[in-house]
């Protein structure tokens, strides 16, 4: 489970990037995050995994509070960033083993993982060449293999699935629904408005910082008195022409 309480962030210019955002991402469900450029998207993540500091209120992820307990919180979640351009200097395969060096991932179940992981997304024949040699989306697969590498009970995805092809999309967003069946968290930013319709249990929409709509698409029909798409509302929340 992941609680915002009255988030506050801003920066020189932007004196409200985040102006009290709250709301949890509970256990067993998939939260689609929602908003458009400039909304606070990443800034939020970028919080909630500690890379930011907060301004004001607080963060917890299992109980763990980011700020007072960051290396407990820490070995909760696995991050997949935006940009999936780091450790590029590293072999796919020492990377993996990095991953699971850092989280303590025995050798064996860490040869399985690894295995099938690597399968799944089809990169398995790439392990022994330099990341800095892959196209984008073979970047984003190793980077996500090793997001799960150690199997962390909450997922923190931001836009996962660009640059991804169709199949591992698929694969990926099976591991997802897998993943929060189990009882565990999967929160993850996206564009991409009709797959956030197809496989998110909640929605969390913001905009100039601020959380405009939180709920399942139920909710959202009945609060806004509406049977139109996702993509529909979207736009009239956000103002977007």
């Amino acid at each position: 489970m992941i609680e915002l309480t009255n988030i506050r962030k801003g920066f020189p210019g932007n004196s409200r990037a985040i102006d009290n955002l709250s709301f949890t991402v509970p256990d067993g469900k998939i939260v689609g995050f929602l908003g458009p450029n400039g909304a606070g998207k990443s800034t939020t993540i970028k919080m909630i995994t500690g890379i930011l500091p907060i301004d004001e209120g607080s963060i917890t992820l299992n109980g763990y509070n980011i700020n007072h307990h960051p290396i407990e919180a820490k070995k909760l979640f696995g991050y997949v960033p935006d940009q999936p351009d780091m450790f590029l200097r590293l072999r796919g395969i020492e990377y993996l083993n990095f991953i699971g060096d850092i989280y303590e991932v025995p050798e064996q179940l860490r040869q399985q993982r690894i295995e099938k992981l690597t399968k799944q997304f089809q990169i398995d024949k790439s392990l022994h060449d330099y990341i800095l040699n892959y196209s984008h989306g073979m970047r984003q697969k190793i980077i996500i293999s090793g997001v799960l590498l150690h199997e962390p009970a909450i997922w923190i995805l931001d836009e996962p699935l660009t640059g991804l092809d169709p199949k591992s999309a698929y694969v990926l967003k099976d591991l997802m629904r897998q993943h929060a069946d189990k009882g565990n968290t999967v929160f993850f930013s996206s564009h991409g408005l009709e797959v956030v319709e197809q496989i998110c249990d909640v929605v969390a929409i913001i905009n100039n910082g601020e959380l405009l709509f939180y709920g399942d698409m139920d909710q959202l029909h009945k609060e806004y008195q509406t049977d139109q798409s996702l993509e529909n509302v979207f736009l009239e929340l956000t103002n977007d022409e």
